[in-house]
This record gives C-alpha cells, sequence and structure tokens, in this order.
C-alpha cells in the first residue's frame, strides 16, 4: 500500500512489559542471577507505576504488550493497565521467538497466551511478537486464534492488510524502540547507552516525517527501560511534542487497526 497523503496521521504508544521474562525465556539459567533479574523487578516495582501515572497525568491512552506468562505472575499489573483504559496485546506467552519453534510449540505459545488473559477477564486482538520475527506458519495461527492486528514487521509507515488474510499490519521500526538506544549489555560493554537528547532528536524527526506523508508512528517502549526518571521527561516531552503537530491522532493500536480494515470488519470479540 502506498502512503497516503489526505490520510489523518497517527501515533501509537505502545509498551511491551517484559518483566524478568526477556531474561528467563532465552536461558532458564538466568533464574539463579538476582541482579539481572532485578531490571525486570524495576519494572514491577518502579517503571511501570511511573508509566501509567504519567499517561494518566497526559490523558494519553496506550497499548500494552504483555507475555502471557508475565500475566499469570503479575495479574495485579496487568489489571491496572486495563483498568487505567489502556489496551492489553499479546506478546506471546514466554519470551521465545517464533521463528525458533516447531508449528506445535509456537501454536501453543499462543494458545496458553490467549488463555492467560481469557482468566483474567481480558479479551486481546492484537499481537507482537517477543522479537519481532515470525515463522512461515505465524500469520495464519494468528488469524485462526481470532487475532486482528500484527506490530512486527518493517516494511512501511502506514498500516497495511497482509495479503490473503484479514490480519492488519501497525508497521515498526528499530529507530522507533528505546531497546535500541538504551539498552546495554555488560558482557561486551561495546555499546554506550545514548542520551536523552540524541533519542528526543531520532523520534522526533521520524515522528514528523511520517506525520508529512499521513502515516502512523507506532513508538515501542519497555516500562524497564523508558520508565528509568530522566527517560520519563523525555517520553513527556516527546507526548507534548506529538500534540503540536497538525491533525495528529494519538490511538491505540486496536483502534488503528479497527479504522484500517473495511467497514464490515470489526476487532476481535
Amino acid at each position: 500500500m502506498n502512503p497516503d497523503t489526505n490520510s489523518s496521521p497517527t501515533l501509537a504508544l505502545t509498551f511491551d512489559v517484559d518483566t524478568e521474562e526477556v531474561w528467563l525465556a532465552e536461558d532458564p539459567r538466568n533464574a539463579t542471577r538476582p541482579v539481572l533479574l532485578s531490571q525486570g523487578g524495576y519494572e514491577m516495582r518502579r517503571g511501570l507505576p511511573e508509566v501509567l501515572r504519567l499517561l494518566r497525568s497526559n490523558e494519553v491512552t496506550g497499548t500494552f504488550f504483555v507475555p502471557g506468562r508475565v500475566a499469570e505472575r503479575h495479574p495485579d499489573a496487568v489489571r491496572a493497565i486495563a483498568d487505567d483504559g489502556h489496551e492489553v496485546a499479546c506478546h506471546g506467552y514466554t519470551h521465545r521467538s517464533p521463528a525458533d519453534l516447531p508449528l506445535d510449540e509456537e501454536t501453543e505459545e499462543l494458545t496458553r497466551a490467549l488463555a492467560a488473559f481469557d482468566r483474567l477477564g481480558i479479551q486481546v486482538s492484537g499481537y507482537r511478537s517477543p522479537s519481532w520475527e515470525l515463522s512461515a506458519s505465524s500469520l495464519g495461527i494468528l488469524e485462526k486464534a481470532g487475532i486482528r492486528y500484527s506490530s512486527n514487521f518493517m516494511d512501511d509507515v502506514v498500516p497495511y492488510i497482509h495479503p490473503g488474510t484479514r490480519i492488519v499490519e501497525l508497521p515498526v521500526h528499530w529507530a522507533l524502540d528505546d531497546a535500541a538506544h538504551f539498552w546495554f549489555s555488560n558482557e561486551s560493554w561495546s555499546k554506550k547507552i545514548s542520551t536523552n537528547s540524541e533519542v528526543e532528536e531520532i523520534w522526533t524527526d521520524e515522528l514528523l516525517g511520517i506525520a508529512s506523508i499521513g502515516g502512523c508512528c507506532i513508538l515501542t517502549l519497555h516500562p524497564q527501560i523508558i520508565g528509568r526518571p530522566g527517560r520519563l521527561r523525555l517520553l513527556e516531552r516527546f507526548i507534548a511534542r506529538a500534540r503540536e503537530v497538525p491533525g495528529l491522532r494519538l490511538a491505540t493500536c486496536a483502534d488503528i487497526a479497527a479504522s484500517t480494515l473495511p467497514s464490515e470488519e470489526g476487532p476481535r470479540s
């Protein structure tokens, strides 16, 4: 689909609520590394509550992609997200990449994740892979399960419907992901932590560029990363700047996907 310059630009603030799961899924031995896991602990203790407080004070509704296993471990946190009026979407069950799983395991991951949300009384319509990677079978599995949109591909800045499916794609990019700029590994010490001003410049330029062609800017954030005190100030400035863009609409991913579908389509029910 080509960008439609007559379309209204949109911005979605999305949050991947990975907590400790981002390390546990990749290497179960990390369960014995309490300091490593404490980065996810920060998310529950400080990062997520502060993010929710910021969104509340700025009257912004976001989309929170949550792994099913996180929903099981932290049900009160997921309820708090939903109670604040935010959209809850699926981020797998564990934080394992679907591209690395056989068909039956990939299907089971999604089934278990959706069951975890159902037990909390939360219905989800969207899916973001824990790795922004899918297998050749993923779209079929998602559609069969009733998922209505994906937010994984990087091939456009305008939402589109995957050919042969009813799944809407809300395109993303590493430039609009906080982890790409702020993630730090003490195993190699080969990557510096970006300054807030560097990231703010990148995000603002991307937002303005996407808005100029009527596109959709999907900002991907992680409460354990963006939830640091200084970075929360960055996020608040970015929200204020976004509200200065003529015609820009802040919306959840589900709302954007619903407006992309033909009129006879609607969100997962």
